[in-house]
């Protein structure tokens, strides 16, 4: 997490660099501070996975819930896509079959790993104790129902970006007016 931070933290600065923006012919708590407004929300989920999840999953589960754990580490599958993206748009080679491919591949991994997941995990956990997925959520404690709601809800409001996103690629890959924005 540590490492994601500062990656998006040279991502920021060098798209703005490149750009020509004045205060970015050197790094300084202003492109910090920048950078940090511009993607709190990411930064912030970044921090609380550093701080919160990864002690309680290394210290306070006390050897319990290594299928969820596991689970919880096949988010992360949808990375190397999302990279890529990123990649091949810096190379300006957003318009080639690779980037469209990739396009796809994000949002199959991203939807798959970062949210059915959540309903399979209810799922297996319903069928080893011999309960109906709908009755799962009465059999788990509160705790572990509003973690996994704080962990789903950030997943769904970034699908939903990437669902729009490739919806407006989509639009001007066949020559339609863009979408007006939210």
């Amino acid at each position: 997490m540590t490492y994601d931070i500062f990656a998006m933290y040279l991502s920021h600065y060098y798209r703005y660099h490149v750009k020509g923006h004045e205060d970015y012919k050197q790094h300084s708590l202003r492109t910090v501070n920048s950078f940090v407004r511009r993607e709190f929300l990411l930064v912030l989920h970044h921090i609380a996975l550093l701080t919160i999840l990864l002690p309680i999953t290394l210290f306070f589960r006390k050897d319990q819930g290594d299928f969820f754990i596991g689970c919880l580490f096949l988010t992360e599958l949808s990375t190397p896509f999302v990279s890529l993206g990123k990649i091949l748009i810096q190379l300006s080679l957003q318009d080639c079959w690779l980037h469209k491919a990739n396009g796809g591949m994000v949002l199959l991994t991203f939807f798959m790993c970062r949210i059915a997941l959540f309903p399979f995990m209810y799922w297996m956990y319903g069928r080893h104790y011999g309960i109906p997925l709908h009755a799962v959520p009465f059999h788990l404690p509160l705790a572990t129902n509003l973690g996994n709601c704080c962990i789903l809800a950030p997943q769904l409001y970034w699908f939903v970006l990437l669902v729009r996103k490739g919806y407006r690629l989509y639009l001007r890959s066949r020559g339609a007016p863009p979408a007006k924005e939210d």
